[in-house]
């Protein structure tokens, strides 16, 4: 035979109120942790309904642009040169 306590099984939904009284932080901690799961299938549809939407990807490069660079002029660069 188990030492299991049986009052849960025997009465799980007066054994809840139980320990929503008794031991709250317990009680609604296991509650929120056992609605974590369903947060994945319903937080993206109602964060499309308000408005939210993904940000665009950051970039990870520069992009490099095609043809031949600009000579800068004006910018002190032919000091050295007189």
């Amino acid at each position: 035979m188990s030492t299991l306590n049986p009052r849960f099984y025997a009465g799980p939904v007066r054994y809840m109120r139980w320990a929503a009284r008794e031991r709250p932080a317990y009680f609604w901690s296991c509650v929120i942790a056992a609605g974590a799961p369903l947060s994945f299938v319903v937080a993206p549809p109602l964060r499309r309904l308000v408005g939210d939407e993904n940000p665009p990807a950051i970039p990870l490069t520069y992009p490099i642009p095609t043809g031949p660079r600009k000579q800068l002029s004006g910018y002190d660069d032919d000091v050295n040169d007189k």
